[in-house]
């Protein structure tokens, strides 16, 4: 379906709306002067690896260990995403070594 002119602005400013009212709400709701809710910093502490542990399940759901490269590029991945992190502290880093070792290895290795 074609999009008109029209259509494509109030989609981009709706985009940008969101996005922004997304950034600034927490920064409204909780003022420097106020203390955070127990409940946010425990959120701000859980969730990180939360989300991270459910990307791992969310990667890793379709490996057949009994087929085919028995997830050994995977493997091989994980390892390279932890030893990356351990050397370098930075998460960026290590997801994106993990990702480029893994794409190499089923591209050109298995």
């Amino acid at each position: 379906m074609i999009q008109t002119v029209p259509q494509s602005i109030i989609t981009i400013a709706l985009c940008a709306l969101a996005t922004i009212l997304t950034r600034f709400i927490p920064f409204i709701l909780f003022r420097s002067k106020e203390k955070t809710p127990k409940v946010v910093e425990y959120l701000g502490k859980a969730l990180p690896a939360a989300l991270f542990a459910m990307l791992v399940v969310y990667c890793l759901r379709n490996t057949k260990i009994s087929t085919g490269n028995h997830g050994i590029p995977e493997l091989i991945g994980i390892l390279v995403v932890t030893a990356a992190y351990f050397w370098k502290k930075n998460m960026l880093v290590s997801m994106a070594a993990g990702t480029i070792v893994y794409m190499l290895l089923v591209q050109f290795v298995f």
